[in-house]
């Protein structure tokens, strides 16, 4: 996912994204675990999805501040 697809998704869109996004790094490593892992650059993938997804949504918050 791109930063720029982020963007354009809303706060509660981020959230489930996010929550999706941690439910798959948690699938994928079980499958690490398990030894049934294909391609294991995947998790760190996943993991810089969720620091974009957190860093877009902290912004959307703090501008959400400034407006009230």
């Amino acid at each position: 996912m791109k930063a720029r697809e982020c963007r354009e998704l809303t706060v509660q869109e981020l959230e489930i994204r996010m929550e999706e996004l941690y439910r798959q790094l948690f699938n994928l490593r079980t499958q690490l675990t398990l030894g049934q892992l294909e391609n294991p650059k995947k998790i760190k993938e996943v993991k810089r999805d969720i620091a974009r997804v957190k860093t877009i949504l902290k912004e959307k918050r703090e501008a959400g501040k400034d407006k009230v």
